[in-house]
């Protein structure tokens, strides 16, 4: 990945992943609230829904950022392998260190900012200095690892099938894909994407609002599960997409980098969103 590359997936994901977070904020509220052990009408049913935004303004740049660039550097490393059949492995993996690199930020804003919208009566300032007086600064990182197990299964599943739907309608195009069809393509991922892990979304949100010191804030995910299954049954776990923002990132992204990576002579006409690379 040369400079240009670089910069481009730095702004573009920062960009498209803060767009994306602020708009569709109420809706993420209204999933926390939903999954919240408490229940959606305790937890502030429609009541401030714009709780806890501050959390995620701060930090939504930098956690795209530093995912796009993770995935784009492992992609750019793997390269020899994008038109073999070991390409969606290496999506996968570019993907899920992509995750792994992110959650280091994305916890902490996290955690705040589900503290913030299961109890609205708090602001985000408050919420910060309740947590680390009542857990230190290791109580920003609650629910890492169930995070990290969120969040790999979900890129795994969305960013190949992302990648291949692309490919497909690019070559059935005779090698053309307009930003609004990959927006297409990255909501079927997302969407087969998420019905296969909020689950795992439901239980890293019991971990990161339980109270100090019980069971569920261990973190223990088949537990969590086990207690989630007992007090809500299946549909417990099923509590709304844990994401709802798949095809507006991916038409951010496919905007914002088509336009800083083109050149004037040879239009951008790459599949691969994020390669950069000309015809």
């Amino acid at each position: 990945m040369d400079r240009r590359e670089f910069t481009a997936s730095l702004v573009a994901g920062g960009c498209a992943g803060m767009c994306v977070d602020l708009t569709l904020f109420p809706l993420d509220t209204i999933k926390t609230r939903l999954q919240s052990q408490q229940g959606f009408y305790k937890a502030g049913g429609f009541r401030g829904i714009y709780a806890g935004l501050p959390s995620a303004a701060i930090g939504s740049f930098p956690n795209a950022a530093v995912f796009f660039v993770t995935y784009e550097s492992t992609k750019s490393l793997f390269s020899g392998y994008s038109a073999t059949n070991l390409a969606p492995i290496t999506h996968m993996l570019a993907a899920s260190l992509g995750e792994i690199v992110a959650c280091l930020i994305r916890v902490p804003t996290e955690v705040v900012k589900q503290r913030t919208q299961a109890s609205p009566s708090l602001n985000t300032y408050r919420v910060l200095l309740n947590t680390l007086q009542e857990e230190g600064f290791r109580g920003l990182y609650r629910g890492y690892g169930s995070t990290v197990l969120r969040e790999i299964p979900f890129s795994l599943v969305q960013f190949p099938l992302w990648e291949y739907l692309k490919a497909v309608w690019w070559m059935r195009q005779g090698g053309r894909l307009d930003s609004w069809q990959a927006a297409v393509c990255g909501a079927l991922a997302g969407g087969v994407a998420a019905f296969v892990t909020t689950p795992l979304d439901v239980a890293k949100t019991w971990i990161m609002l339980a109270k100090t010191g019980t069971s569920t804030a261990s973190g223990n995910i088949p537990t969590v599960l086990y207690e989630v299954w007992r007090s809500r049954g299946i549909p417990g776990s099923r509590s709304l997409s844990q994401k709802p923002q798949p095809s507006g990132l991916k038409l951010e992204m496919e905007l914002l980098e088509r336009y800083s990576c083109r050149s004037d002579s040879r239009p951008y006409r790459e599949p691969l969103f994020t390669s950069c690379r000309l015809l």
